[in-house]
């Protein structure tokens, strides 16, 4: 009778535990906010333009995907995941240095990039973790030097969260501290501008 009660006890801990680390992970899922609105069509980066000719599948649009994901516990883990694991396997480097051109967009096939390569493979990774590449769009913004910067943007049913390589952190846009300046369309292949809107955030959040 002992050993029965001992095994009962047992399974209702095991049970206590198990609902209390669904209920940990439920709790991490980011709270849900607006996205960042497009104001009208952009012009494409020209280095953008090139990349997709050479990676046609990188920047292969499927209007069946859905423009947006439900994020969920696992999603959002393996989001976080593969940031971190990008940023820790490149080394940064500008374009200039690395290959004497002013700006070379591509997979970091050599462990080498700059920002937008870092987003790039996050992409390219993402996608590969089953993730619709329709909802993960590059994005160009203003950092919090004054200067041009490439992050990559996940559209969610909780808004739009931004993968950065200066952050292991995945944040909301208007988090970042950054003025969004233009993004890739969902709906063709193509770029949308984001009206130079600036988040409310300043660096002391990042």
């Amino acid at each position: 009778m002992r050993y029965r009660n001992t095994l009962a006890l047992a399974a209702l801990v095991l049970a206590a535990l198990a609902g209390a680390a669904r209920a940990q992970t439920q709790a991490a899922l980011p709270a849900p906010t607006a996205g960042a609105p497009a104001t009208g069509e952009a012009r494409p980066i020209l280095a953008w333009v090139a990349f997709c000719q050479a990676y046609a599948s990188e920047c292969a649009l499927d209007r069946n995907e859905p423009a947006r994901i439900t994020l969920t516990p696992a999603l959002w883990s393996t989001i976080v995941t593969v940031n971190r694991q990008v940023n820790r396997a490149v080394r940064a480097m500008t374009d200039l240095e690395h290959w004497g051109t002013a700006d070379r967009w591509d997979l970091a096939e050599d462990g080498i990039g700059d920002c937008e390569d870092f987003q790039l493979l996050k992409r390219h990774r993402l996608a590969a973790a089953g993730l619709p590449r329709r909802a993960m769009r590059m994005t160009v913004v203003i950092d919090e030097k004054g200067e041009g910067h490439a992050v990559l943007s996940v559209l969610t049913d909780r808004g739009d969260f931004v993968l950065d390589n200066k952050t292991s952190a995945v944040l909301p846009w208007h988090q970042t501290g950054y003025t969004f300046i233009k993004r890739e369309s969902g709906e063709a292949l193509a770029w949308v501008s984001l009206g130079g809107i600036t988040s409310p955030a300043t660096t002391a959040n990042r």
